[in-house]
C-alpha cells in the first residue's frame, strides 16, 4: 500500500469515527426530545433526517473501506 492510500483509508477511518459519534449523538439528543413534555415536533423531524443522512454516509464509507463486505 502506497503511503497516498494508507493516508486516503486513514482520512477514511477517522471520518467514519466522527459520524459514527455525530450519529450517536443525535440518538441520544432524539430520544431526550421525545421523553420532553413540549416535544418539538419540527426539530425532531430534522434530527432524524440528519440522522438517516448519517447512516447512508457511514454505510458509503464502510463499502469503500471493505467492498467486499455486504454493508
Amino acid at each position: 500500500m502506497t503511503e497516498e492510500a494508507f493516508d486516503h483509508v486513514t482520512s477514511l477511518q477517522i471520518r467514519l469515527t466522527e459520524l459514527r459519534n455525530e450519529h450517536r449523538d443525535l440518538d441520544d439528543a432524539i430520544s431526550r426530545l421525545q421523553d420532553s413534555p413540549q416535544e418539538d415536533e419540527l426539530l425532531l423531524r430534522r434530527l432524524k433526517k440528519r440522522k438517516l443522512a448519517l447512516k447512508d454516509r457511514i454505510s458509503v464509507i464502510q463499502r469503500m473501506l471493505d467492498p467486499n463486505e455486504l454493508a
